[in-house]
């Protein structure tokens, strides 16, 4: 990180666009300067004036805070010199004003070097959510979509929750989940099923078929871990996915690993898809296979909100858990017009579950709101065009073939 980039990112107490963090400091110096000519021998105050590196040392830069040691240390003997030897602090303070602004310039040494380093972490950290998340056009593939991510670490921005979208010749295939547990290895197990997803989504026909990849990828990945001597031994994911059939407009095809089932909210209010009727990605063992595939209604005007479990589970101060179909259903009363718009859906669901849980996240939140364009948007330059046998999909008003 370049030394620009550092201080754009520090950002200490600026007034347009100028540091003034060492305001505080001056103010300080200044402070303790008019206390000690003001008072008589009986209350000298001038060795008070180590506090001042000591505050630049909180707020400011190495040099600035080097700069106000100094200043300290000849302002001392130029105040207490002008006075009669028998009120002159003496040896002893000059001592302790002198070494605490050379302590003071250690510690602004310090804390920018850690600076440094949390502010290189938090760009892996945002990388990495880039790499796994990846950016979505806001219409895309012939769908308009809104989605947020909150990590309950603030500070490492990323964890096991999961959303993306895939355009295939088949369809375009949207899937939303969470990894059980937190850390490295839930953002690892996110980022192996998020590429199977964006491969076999493209590929394959059938979306049980794309369910069972997800499944296998899952357990490779275990076993992988296990054999590594990682705790991956009963990691698991629970996630929906959904299939828009290029042959039908007025459905959707869903396979629900044990997720919260997705809403349909629209002018007819909200209805609950199929709920999470099979075991999350990783724990076929202990069934009969991937979830069955169902085929469900969806109105040309209705938008699917679908929501990991920092959501449903956020509490308030009472236990209470965060109601989301009903403020979704008194957002659809209160807003008739704007009831289906994705950017307001996941508006309103994260502004309600923050204020629910007055902003202590207990797990990693996503929320993500998908609609077909209707018209002329969906036939724009930003839907995906793709023949059962074509080798890569192309942008319909586009002559160039583009990958995903």
């Amino acid at each position: 990180m370049t030394e620009m980039e550092y201080e754009r990112e520090r950002q200490p107490l600026r007034f347009h666009g100028r540091s003034v963090a060492w305001v505080p400091s001056l103010l300080l110096y200044i402070g303790i300067l008019l206390v000690d000519f003001h008072t008589t021998e009986r209350f000298r105050i001038i060795s008070w004036i180590v506090l001042v590196p000591g505050t630049a040392a909180a707020i400011c830069g190495v040099w600035t805070t080097g700069g106000f040691a100094v200043l300290a240390v000849v302002t001392y003997v130029v105040v207490d010199s002008t006075w009669p030897g028998e009120y002159q602090a003496g040896l002893g303070d000059f001592v302790l004003v002198a070494l605490g602004g050379v302590l003071a310039t250690m510690a602004a040494a310090v804390r920018e070097r850690k600076e440094r380093q949390t502010l290189r972490i938090m760009h892996i950290a945002e990388t990495t959510r880039r790499t796994v998340l990846r950016p979505l056009p806001a219409r895309w593939a012939g769908l308009e979509h809104a989605g947020v991510y909150l990590a309950a670490d603030v500070d490492a921005r990323v964890g096991g929750d999961f959303y993306d979208i895939q355009p295939g010749p088949y369809g375009t295939r949207v899937l939303v989940g969470d990894v059980q547990g937190k850390g490295l290895g839930a953002v690892e197990a996110a980022a192996a099923l998020l590429g199977t997803f964006r491969e076999a989504g493209y590929h394959e026909r059938d979306l049980a078929t794309v369910a069972e990849r997800l499944e296998t990828r899952m357990l490779r990945h275990r076993d992988h871990g296990v054999a590594l001597g990682h705790d991956d031994g009963d990691r698991f994911a629970t996630a929906v996915l959904i299939g828009f059939p290029v042959d039908a407009a007025d459905v959707v095809d869903t396979v629900n690993f044990g997720h919260e089932p997705p809403l349909a909210v629209g002018p007819r209010g909200v209805r609950e898809l199929p709920s999470g009727d099979g075991l999350p990605i990783g724990m076929s063992e202990l069934g009969a296979g991937p979830p069955p595939v169902h085929r469900v209604p969806l109105a040309a005007d209705e938008t699917l909100l679908l929501v990991t479990d920092g959501v449903t589970e956020a509490r308030d101060r009472a236990g209470e858990f965060y109601p989301l179909a009903r403020d979704i259903t008194a957002m659809a009363t209160a807003e008739p017009d704007l009831r289906a718009e994705p950017r307001r859906l996941v508006r309103r669901v994260r502004d309600g579950v923050l204020r629910h849980s007055r902003g202590r996240l207990g797990d990693d939140t996503t929320v993500f709101a998908v609609r077909r364009l209707a018209g002329p948007e969906g036939e724009g330059p930003d839907r995906a065009v793709c023949g059962p046998e074509a080798r890569v999909c192309r942008r319909s008003g586009y002559g160039a073939g583009w990958k995903s």
